[in-house]
């Protein structure tokens, strides 16, 4: 047998073949460990997914045992402190849906028919909204009906807004502004619903600081969903408004019966008035009726609901102004609409804060808290109209925010301490038609001022001292009334 020779390629494994083995075992090694990796990735992800799951359910057992606890998931409060969050995640997803699309056209065509339209569609509201309470009583379930058709009126709007979106059209004004509209509707109808809510030793400030809480999480969560949505476009986000709108009107009609009652009830006018000089001559019915029920107000409840007045000119005010001076004017060096998310979230914080706040200082007189309140208002926007810059508008947000939701909460205990019971509801609910108007008011304000920071912010820091003097006149006023001169 003849051996090959030696240098010859004879004899000896083909190039490769002997590491084969060595690279199928090691392909095989490396399939084995991505999958085991894969396995793992998924399980984790599996476990996160169990474990954000788990958290936000112990976190939505948690929030609805607070929402029913002392009594308010027997008497049906729970059930509307659910849909105000419900509704104020509608509203943040609206909100963020019209982000850049509303103010994205020129400042004077947008300020006009923003004015326009507020004219339009509050002016009716504004003269009918004082018989509102009193037109519903006349209507089996009208409170549970009209609360649902404002938000099913929203739902209707978002969907044409999702279209107006997408194709530029001309409905895109009008049905923005009937959300805000069918908004400031809804405030005044659950008003007037949550007071025949309370259980027995449960006052109106422990309700309304639960509405705060419930709506400052469904703000959170509606603008985060609404967020990621809007990834996607605007016309998506606003198909989800008009989802949680749709669940918003399901939870309205099914309301407890409790919220059409009101028997027991008696209008305030039916009560002794305060014996104040009556100059009727040649005035309206309707001036008449406003002034019957204003006389009939204690002074107490009458100076809270001018402070309350003067807080809702500012926030209106605030909202309106800024949207446009940031467009125009926006801070050197900074981005307007950085500045204008930074002062909305101070006054956001302000609202939250505020909830706390009034919580806390439950023993104190709530007079006191209220003319704090409003003097800090007025501080506040005298130091932004003469110090204009970043820093002094994120302190009259957040004092914005704060002093509101003070006053509405210390306006509401002294509704419930100095109303009587029979006429309580009304009174309640009057005072909010009131304060949604004085938002719309203290927004055409913003609206119509020259873009000129220090005069805004001077024009209406010279408003919140006309409404702290008059607060302090009617208390004078009153108080001579009640205790007149000595006749000599």
């Amino acid at each position: 047998m003849t051996t090959p020779p030696v240098g010859s390629d004879q004899g000896r494994a083909a190039p490769g073949t002997g590491d084969r083995p060595r690279n199928r075992r090691a392909a095989k090694a490396l399939r084995h460990g991505a999958s085991a990796t894969g396995r793992a990735i998924g399980r984790g992800t599996v476990a996160g997914a169990r474990l954000a799951g788990r958290g936000g359910r112990a976190g939505a057992r948690r929030a609805r045992a607070y929402t029913s606890s002392s009594g308010a998931g027997e008497t049906g409060l729970a059930r509307i402190i659910e849909l105000h969050f419900v509704n104020l995640a509608g509203d943040a997803a609206l909100t963020v849906s019209l982000a850049g699309t509303i103010f994205a056209i020129p400042t004077d065509e947008a300020r006009g028919q923003v004015a326009q339209f507020l004219a339009l569609t509050m002016a009716p509201f504004a003269l009918l909204a004082p018989f509102i309470g009193p037109l519903l009583d006349r209507f089996r379930h009208g409170r549970r009906w009209a609360i649902g058709t404002t938000l099913a009126l929203r739902a209707f709007l978002c969907w044409v807004l999702a279209g107006a979106v997408a194709n530029d059209s001309p409905w895109l004004f009008p049905a923005a502004l009937g959300c805000l509209v069918a908004s400031k509707a809804y405030g005044v109808t659950r008003a007037s619903a949550v007071p025949r809510l309370l259980p027995a030793g449960f006052s109106l400030v422990n309700a309304n600081s639960r509405n705060a809480l419930a709506g400052v999480a469904g703000m959170a969560v509606g603008g985060g969903l609404a967020g990621a949505a809007a990834k996607v476009g605007p016309e998506w986000s606003l198909r989800l408004a008009f989802l949680i709108y749709v669940v918003g009107t399901v939870l309205a009609i099914r309301l407890p019966a409790r919220v059409d009652s009101s028997t027991g009830e008696l209008d305030i006018e039916d009560t002794e008035p305060v014996a104040i000089p009556r100059r009727d001559a040649g005035r309206t019915g309707v001036l008449r009726r406003l002034r019957a029920r204003v006389a009939a107000l204690p002074t107490t409840v009458l100076v809270a609901l001018t402070s309350a007045v003067g807080a809702r000119l500012l926030t209106g005010f605030l909202t309106l102004f800024m949207a446009f001076l940031m467009r125009e004017h926006p801070i050197p060096g900074h981005s307007g609409t950085l500045v204008l998310g930074l002062v909305v979230g101070a006054a956001g914080a302000g609202n939250a804060l505020g909830t706390v706040i009034g919580n806390a200082l439950r023993r104190l007189r709530p007079d006191v808290i209220i003319a704090v309140a409003l003097i800090a208002d007025v501080l506040a926007a005298l130091v932004a109209a003469v110090f204009y810059s970043l820093v002094t508008l994120l302190v009259l947000g957040l004092v914005a925010g704060l002093a509101a939701q003070l006053i509405k909460l210390s306006s509401d205990a002294v509704v419930q301490r100095d109303i009587d019971e029979s006429v309580r509801t009304r009174v309640f609910a009057w005072s909010e038609t009131v304060l949604q108007i004085a938002w719309v008011v203290g927004g055409g304000i913003g609206i119509g001022l020259p873009l000129i920071p220090q005069l805004g912010f001077g024009v209406i820091a010279g408003l919140l001292v006309l409404v702290l003097a008059a607060s302090i006149r009617i208390r004078m006023t009153r108080r001579h009334l009640a205790h007149p001169a000595p006749a000599v």
